[in-house]
Order: C-alpha cells, then sequence, then structure tokens
C-alpha cells in the first residue's frame, strides 16, 4: 500500500469539521466490505466527531452482516430510493465507499448526482471516477476498501470506537475471503493492530460463517451435485435459475462464497457463477493468479473489478436471448477466453 499523503489528511480533517449533515453510501448489493467500511465511518463519524451522519445503502445487506450495524446506529440507517430524499436532504458532505463511482449505486445514483455537497471517495477497485469527487482515496493494492478507510482514519489520530473496530475487521475478513485472497502485509499489520485493541475476531467468524440457513447448505449440495459444470480448459461455471432460488427459499447474500468452491479443484483456474435476475444474470468471477477475472468481467460481462476477483452482469436479450441460453454463452466465450 502506498502511503496516505499528509495534504489528502489534512483536507479530509477539514471538510469534517466544516460539515453539517454527512451522508455515507456504497454499491448496490452491498457485501461485507461495503457494509464493515461504511458502518466504520458512520460510526467513527457520531462516536468520535460527533457529526450529523447518515448512511443510505441501495438496499439491504444479507441477513448475515447485521451484526455488523450496533443497535446504536440502525437509526442512522437508511436504504432504498424510497429513503433516498429524506437521507439526503441537508447533506453538505457525501463520502462514498468502497465503490468507485455513483453508477455503481444504481437507482440511488441520480440523488448523489443531484446533492451540492463536497464529494469524498474511499476505493479500492481499478478505474475510479474520479472526476465526480473533490477528494479521492483510491489505492488498489490493498485488501479492501474497509483496510483503505482503517489507516485514513488512523492518520485523523482518534482512536477508533468498538463499533467502528469490528466493522473494519469483518469488512477486511469478507473481502480476503478470511485472509485467502488479496492479502498483503499491510493486511496483516491492521488485523494484528486490532486484535490487540480488542477486537474479537471469533464472534465476527462465527456471525458471517457459522450462522447459515439450512436452506443454504442443501443449496449448496445441490450446486455441486447438479449444477456445476467444468470444462476441459480448466474453467467452472454455475448457473442458478429463479426456480432454484424459489426452491430453496434463498434470500440475498445466501449465495455469498459459493464462486470460490471450485477454486478448491486443482484443475480448475476460473470460477463463474451466475444467478438470475430480473432480465439479467449477476456474474460473480474468481480465478488463480495466472488467469485475469477482471479482463473476463469487462470483455463479456460489462464489469470490471481486481485481477481474481470480478464481476458484471449478463442481460437479456442484449447478450443472450434469454434464461435458456446462458449455458451456451457460457461454454462458448470461456473456451475462447482461456485458449
Amino acid at each position: 500500500m502506498r502511503s496516505i499523503g499528509t495534504e489528502q489528511i489534512c483536507t479530509l480533517r477539514r471538510s469534517l469539521e466544516r460539515a453539517g449533515r454527512i451522508v455515507i453510501t456504497s454499491h448496490v448489493h452491498p457485501d461485507g466490505d461495503a457494509v464493515g467500511s461504511s458502518v466504520a465511518m458512520l460510526s467513527y463519524l457520531t462516536e468520535i466527531l460527533g457529526k450529523d451522519a447518515r448512511l443510505l445503502l441501495p438496499e439491504l445487506p444479507p441477513a448475515n452482516l447485521a451484526f455488523i450495524i450496533p443497535e446504536s446506529l440502525r437509526d442512522r440507517v437508511f436504504y432504498g430510493p424510497e429513503k433516498a430524499g429524506e437521507a439526503v436532504r441537508g447533506c453538505s458532505l457525501l463520502i462514498c465507499m468502497d465503490c468507485n463511482g455513483f453508477s455503481r449505486t444504481e437507482a440511488l445514483a441520480p440523488f448523489f448526482e443531484q446533492v451540492e455537497a463536497t464529494r469524498i471517495l474511499i476505493d479500492h477497485h481499478v478505474g475510479p471516477e474520479t472526476g465526480q469527487f473533490d477528494l479521492v482515496f483510491s489505492e488498489t493494492e490493498i485488501s479492501s476498501a474497509s483496510e483503505l478507510a482503517y489507516y485514513i482514519l488512523m492518520a485523523l489520530g482518534q482512536p477508533l470506537p468498538p463499533a467502528c473496530a469490528t466493522a473494519l475487521m469483518a469488512g477486511m475478513t469478507t473481502d480476503t475471503n478470511n485472509f485467502a485472497n488479496s492479502v498483503y502485509p499491510s493486511t496483516l499489520a491492521m488485523a494484528a493492530d486490532l486484535l490487540a485493541a480488542g477486537v474479537d475476531r471469533d464472534y465476527i467468524l462465527d456471525q458471517l460463517y457459522h450462522q447459515c440457513s439450512e436452506n443454504r447448505i442443501r443449496l449448496m449440495g445441490h450446486v455441486l451435485s447438479d449444477l456445476l459444470t467444468i470444462t476441459e480448459e480448466g474453467a467452472a461455471y454455475i448457473i442458478l435459475r429463479k426456480e432454484d432460488k424459489e426452491r430453496y427459499r434463498i434470500t440475498e447474500g445466501e449465495t455469498e462464497g459459493f464462486v470460490n468452491i471450485p477454486l478448491t479443484i486443482g484443475r480448475v483456474r476460473i470460477s463463474v457463477f451466475i444467478k438470475e435476475e430480473e432480465g439479467l444474470f449477476r456474474v460473480s468471477i474468481r480465478s488463480r493468479k495466472d488467469v485475469s477475472a477482471r479482463t473476463l468481467a469487462m470483455r463479456f460481462f460489462h464489469g470490471g473489478g481486481h485481477e481474481q476477483a470480478a464481476g458484471g452482469k449478463i442481460l437479456f436479450p442484449e447478450d443472450i436471448p434469454g434464461p435458456e441460453a446462458a449455458r451456451a454463452y457460457l461454454a462458448t466465450i470461456l473456451k475462447q477466453f482461456l485458449s
């Protein structure tokens, strides 16, 4: 990780001091890093700086991430475009976490684009939309936005409140797949510091990974037994249709981590998990170091991300005539890509 500039921190400190109402946001389908980094910022602003801060997320996060938001902050968290007007009213400072531009907030983007406020970006994705922001903290050689937020907040010189520290550890843990990828020396240093400060990592792991519903485990069995395809080139793909989600009564977020499982197979070089939604498939991609998940996402799935972890979407009828054509589409492009 590059060092965070003193001038950037001074600018951030002045912006925070001058701000009235502060709104924090993150990307659509908020994952652990989005929720963790955003809640950490909310906790710091309210509990340390005494600011009037609010968190506006595009939608509810998965149930296993609910513990990240402490009871004391829940009345400051808003969800969806229905609450956007209320949340951003009177906003003088907007902070975008784990999100390289307002477009990734989807239905919330028009609200943010119209707000007359100072805008700050804190993100670790490739291709930040820097023109939208007055101050940018962008670092790709880092595990997560939560890790970047940790070093920024520490540079401000105040101790982190417990809720903030827990949220940062949770966000970093999920984005590294529990230290399985995107781990840097700075990542381990952050973890060590937070553990020394009293963060209960056992509690975090229990909430993240040991509170699954029975239906998730049964769906996982169905996925591995019936839906997983592995090609001769070493590509694995899983197609989850609407009827599968309905059969197992799966809620948003319960398929998190499924894309990683095929990479435990020695000959698999890249894993693609697609999940049907209205008019599209959401795409998650993970790969080994000799294959670029980001390039695949950019080339075929209207997406992007990191070298070994990326995502995007398949649109129909723009990309394929309909959901039933997904298997042939994946087989064709993955063979082309790996060849």
